[in-house]
């Protein structure tokens, strides 16, 4: 499923994800959410939202480690298990986690505006994913300046542009808007999908699940 599925165009289901690029149950949600759409065959258009996991975040980043225990009181052994699940269910879904000792959570303030500015030229989804790619598959710094022109321009966006977004900040009020207007309509945890507007699931809740949602928003359309 692309940010336009093919199908009946004029009346897709509208799916927003409230996300960040650095979570990884974001990814294998819309991983799950993509294969639920493949078999229903339900025509579905994805709006992705900014939310950041730690907008505090310094520059620098943290190792991811220390950053897990330190939030949630995680031990590294248990981290190191939690990984190990993600991996093997990314697999199963056709995304590649490949996480290392060194890796760092990062700021993704950067990535979100220039998330912003893809959408406006049609090129968001195909953003999202690569900033998925890059920080999941790639081991990538998706707060890197360099990085984030060079995805950019992978996805056919134009460098000099991106760099002169990520130098003048020009959408970092738009994005901070954004998270607000997320946030003040109970959004805690990502990802969060919203279903036409009105029927919100939290977190990755597997394909089944994503497969009724599809079906009961379609047949209610069909009962309207």
């Amino acid at each position: 499923m692309s940010s336009q599925t093919k199908g009946d165009d004029e009346h897709p289901v509208r799916i927003d994800i409230v996300s960040d690029v650095v979570c990884p149950w974001c990814i294998v949600g819309y991983k799950q959410l993509e294969r639920a759409q493949a078999e229903t065959q339900i025509p579905a258009v994805v709006h992705w939202h900014p939310f950041e996991l730690n907008p505090d975040m310094p520059e620098e980043g943290q190792d991811l480690f220390e950053h897990i225990a330190a939030k949630y009181g995680t031990s590294k052994d248990s981290s190191r298990k939690a990984r190990t699940k993600l991996t093997s269910l990314a697999r199963e879904l056709g995304f590649l986690i490949d996480y290392s000792d060194d890796m760092r959570m990062l700021n993704t303030f950067r990535a979100h505006q220039l998330l912003h500015w893809s959408a406006l030229n049609g090129r968001q989804h195909h953003m999202k994913i690569a900033l998925f790619e890059a920080y999941f598959s790639e081991r990538k710094d998706v707060s890197d300046r360099d990085v984030l022109i060079e995805i950019a321009g992978s996805v056919g966006l134009d460098r000099e542009d991106a760099s002169t977004i990520i130098d003048d900040g020009r959408f970092a009020d738009d994005v901070r808007k954004h998270e607000t207007f997320w946030t003040s309509r109970g959004v805690q945890g990502v990802p969060t999908m919203i279903f036409d507007g009105r029927l919100a699931l939290v977190g990755a809740q597997g394909i089944e699940t994503y497969r009724d949602r599809l079906r009961q928003v379609w047949s209610e359309r069909a009962q309207a």
